[in-house]
């Protein structure tokens, strides 16, 4: 699992889990350590168990096709 998540490092995403029925955390991974995955959203950090994760997406961003 560290391996998957690993390319998301430094990138903004939405993650769920398996305990948010509606709820989400998004922010930018900033790293993984020892089972845990640090995200940083408006300036505080939060840590998410890799065992409770069941999804990352990448945050949406517009994109111009002009």
């Amino acid at each position: 699992m560290n391996e998957i998540i690993q390319k998301f490092v430094g990138k903004e995403c939405i993650i769920s889990t398996i305990n948010s029925e509606s709820v989400s955390v998004q922010g930018t991974i900033t790293g993984i350590n020892g089972g845990w995955v640090t995200v940083e959203h408006s300036g505080t950090e939060e840590m998410i168990n890799i065992d409770y994760i069941v999804k990352i997406k990448e945050y949406p961003r517009k994109k111009k096709n002009k």
